[in-house]
């Protein structure tokens, strides 16, 4: 991640949590406890729960998946009821804008601690003002956590897990990450109607989360910045708008990859090099690619494997292999004995490969050969041929929504002849770090602006399946960025 980009995460959410954490100190001291302990992670959730009344033991409920969500906004709203806020818009105020409602009732002369809030006492002395039942208050607090935790998924930070390995070694199968929303500003939700937190499936019965009787058109609010080369992207899946699925944009599953060419920029890959604008990209410093290898079988241990990530190990004979690994990890297998030679695999240039986009003999590409071809910028006036067509007909039909018919040498669009097109989006070029073990650009072309969801900024857990229990957390990968 760019320095730029970690400065701006700052700047959005430094001044929020500061504002914060002093309408804590206040309220706090107004309740008689010394300011600080309400910046102190966990203790004062411990100590708000005191204050309250609620037994202690929630605070091991903050420590599960999902149900911390309801817990953490009934502590909020318990808290916030002690110092004699029971609206409905105080509760609102406290669980969507805390950095703005805890700051003025700190500070506010008129509000005091009255109490223990979930205590007895507290309800027969203050009955006049609150007159709610148990249920009453959890169903506040389930409504309050989906919509706190709602807006936050919609309009700031998300969190993923990474399922596959195409990003390795960069991402690992495995990785907890957040991706940012704001980054490249929100998307506001083109499919509103949905079942919260499922994404296109319900859980267990796999049926639609969503309806699509109700389509909203493409619309997303200001960011820090646009998609820059280099950004490890989440976005929606192209290909999900095909059969069987025909998912509408911002129900298609979510990818993740790297992001190699922007709107306007020229790519093209040259014996697994790839190059923008005429200029070679550094590949990432833990990306993979095939290797050859011939090595004798012994000397592929179990530790040799974990030490030096190597993966998809396939035996061709018994001194000849094909396996996963990156740069650093070749160089060190060239020094371990036994070791004859080493060699990428890479395919030749002009072998062609009918998975690999455009899908037509006429450009003769392959995984590691291919291009170069110019990325769609919105304004930008394509000329269409034999050639040009088959790379941009997908984003002029399916992407922009157009009627496209071929009629011998004739070309037109929306029923009129033509013979150039000017695009209404820009796109993006999109790959994995594990270079041959990811479906990405190379097999389905560009990645429309309206399909970006935001900008992976941290990986905050990383837990190894295949380790024993003792070695199944990567500590080594717990809070760090993605770059």
């Amino acid at each position: 991640m760019e320095i730029a980009g970690y400065i701006g995460v700052y700047t959005i959410l430094a001044p929020l949590l500061i504002l914060v954490h002093v309408g804590l100190w206040k309220l706090f001291q107004k309740a008689g406890r010394p300011g600080w302990e309400a910046l102190i992670p966990i203790y004062s959730t411990y100590m708000m729960l005191k204050l309250s009344g609620r037994p202690l033991w929630w605070l091991l409920l903050c420590f599960i998946p999902g149900i911390y969500i309801i817990i953490g906004v009934g502590i909020i709203i318990d808290f916030i009821k002690s110092f004699g806020k029971t609206k409905m818009t105080h509760i609102a105020g406290a669980i969507i804008l805390p950095f703005v409602f805890l700051p003025i009732w700190g500070f506010d002369k008129n509000t005091h601690y009255l109490g223990q809030s979930a205590s007895d006492d507290f309800h027969e002395k203050y009955q006049p003002i609150i007159r709610r039942s148990s249920v009453r208050e959890w169903s506040e607090a389930i409504f309050f956590a989906v919509l706190a935790a709602t807006i936050i998924r919609l309009f700031f930070i998300e969190a993923y897990t990474i399922p596959s390995a195409s990003m390795e070694g960069s991402l690992m199968i495995g990785d907890y990450l957040f991706v940012s929303k704001f980054n490249y500003g929100a998307r506001l939700p083109m499919t509103p109607v949905s079942f919260p937190f499922a994404h296109n499936k319900m859980p267990y019965i796999g049926t639609k989360s969503y309806w699509d009787g109700l389509k909203l058109p493409y619309l997303r609010l200001p960011g820090l910045s646009e998609v820059k080369k280099g950004d490890v992207v989440v976005f929606n899946y192209p290909m999900d708008a095909d059969s069987p699925y025909y998912r509408p944009v911002d129900k298609q599953e979510n990818y993740i990859k790297r992001c190699q060419a922007v709107a306007g920029d020229t790519i093209s890959l040259i014996s697994a090099q790839v190059y923008v604008n005429g200029k070679p990209v550094i590949t990432p410093p833990h990306g993979q690619m095939q290797y050859m290898v011939n090595i004798d079988s012994n000397a592929i241990s179990p530790k040799l494997q974990y030490d030096l990530h190597l993966s998809d190990i396939q035996a061709f004979t018994n001194v000849d292999y094909m396996m996963n690994m990156s740069k650093q990890s070749a160089s060190a297998l060239k020094k371990v004995p036994h070791v004859k030679y080493i060699r990428p695999d890479i395919q030749f240039r002009g072998v062609y490969d009918p998975e690999v986009f455009p899908h037509d003999a006429n450009q003769r590409w392959n995984v590691d050969n291919l291009g170069p071809i110019i990325v769609p910028k919105k304004g930008w006036t394509v000329r269409l041929d034999t050639f040009t067509l088959p790379i941009y007909r997908r984003a002029i039909e399916v992407y922009e929504n157009n009627k496209l018919q071929v009629n011998g040498n004739n070309i037109s669009i929306n029923g009129k002849k033509t013979n150039s097109y000017t695009f209404k989006m820009n796109y993006y070029w999109m790959m994995g770090d594990n270079r041959h073990n990811s479906l990405d650009s190379r097999f389905w072309g560009f990645v429309p602006e309206d399909h970006i969801v935001g900008k992976a900024l941290f990986v905050w857990m990383s837990w190894d399946e295949t380790s024993p229990f003792a070695d199944k957390i990567r500590w080594n990968r717990v809070m760090s960025w993605i770059n």
